[in-house]
């Protein structure tokens, strides 16, 4: 039998959970108490819907934004849930202020359910809700965000818009982690796969983006249309810079002055090489340190930012 010793070393003790509050069933409680049934779809099928917000200094960022696209996302798989968007909303402010976290990752899950009978028509199954607030989570560690990640263009397609709409958020991640594996074997940090047509598509939870020549491009093929993808294009279009959805290949991320990637876990976030080259000068760019400022300025704006009210012992 193959073992792999590496594993000895991680995961001492699998009932240790981060700090935070989750919403089941109508009720509040710890986040180590959140679990779903093993029959739960979303657990045996991935057949879930989800969305991914976050709370920076006491405020929801871009919250409504989050809500629009995960209602769209129940109603494309045929789901429904007992709460209105406002309801939901006020469901995730409690989670984060129960939490007392200022800087908080909050996902909210609709997952296929169980069936009483185990039938295997998706229409039988009672869809279930879930929300819970951890502390804040990114994709870069801020050694990564400082010297920009390193990462890999692997030879994995990305699931064909075709097979799963990729304007729904969902858990279809195998072919995200056989890449991050990839990458890993080539002494990468994070991986970047390609779209049935050979192009740059996307990487784990994040969009990507080229800069050439003061000029931006973002993959506009079998992605997420994420809300911080948004973000970034309103900032350009607000700077006057020009920024362009449409195909873009390896050889043009490989060669761009700069690469950066987006994501609500993070924000803005340098990639400074590229399957061990530099990309560019080797430095976090100029236009990525334009964009990263102007979006977290964006934190402090009142059309983009809700503030969570706190317990007063909570703060």
């Amino acid at each position: 039998m193959q073992t792999f010793p590496e594993l000895s070393k991680r995961h001492i003790d699998p009932t240790v959970f981060p700090p935070g509050v989750a919403f089941m069933d109508g009720q509040y409680l710890p986040i180590s108490e959140a679990k779903i049934s093993v029959l739960d779809n979303g657990f045996l099928h991935s057949d879930a819907t989800y969305d991914v917000a976050h709370a920076w200094k006491g405020a929801f960022f871009r919250l409504d934004d989050h809500l629009d696209r995960f209602f769209a996302g129940l109603e494309k798989l045929h789901m429904a849930i007992p709460y209105s968007p406002a309801q939901v909303a006020e469901i995730l402010h409690n989670c984060v202020a129960l939490s007392g976290l200022q800087n908080a990752y909050v996902e909210f899950i609709c997952t296929r359910g169980t069936s009483p009978t185990f039938s295997r028509d998706p229409r039988d199954a009672v869809n279930r809700f879930i929300a819970f607030a951890i502390p804040f989570g990114s994709v870069a560690n801020p050694e990564q965000m400082e010297r920009g990640l390193h990462a890999a263009i692997t030879d994995i397609v990305r699931i064909s818009p075709l097979s799963v709409d990729p304007t729904v958020k969902n858990y279809h991640w195998l072919d995200l982690v056989r890449g991050l594996y990839t990458a890993y074997d080539r002494g990468a940090e994070t991986a970047i796969l390609l779209d049935a047509n050979g192009n740059i598509a996307e990487g784990p939870g994040f969009n990507v983006f080229a800069v050439k020549d003061g000029g931006i491009s973002t993959p506009d093929f079998g992605v997420l249309m994420g809300i911080t993808r948004q973000s970034v294009l309103e900032i350009c279009d607000a700077l006057g810079i020009r920024c362009q959805t449409r195909a873009v290949s390896s050889d043009e991320l490989r060669t761009a002055d700069e690469v950066f990637i987006t994501s609500t876990a993070g924000g803005v976030m340098p990639i400074t090489r590229i399957d061990h080259r530099p990309v560019g000068s080797g430095l976090v760019g100029p236009v990525t340190g334009q964009i990263t400022e102007n979006y977290w300025r964006m934190h402090e704006q009142d059309q983009s930012r809700t503030a969570i009210v706190y317990p007063v012992d909570a703060r």
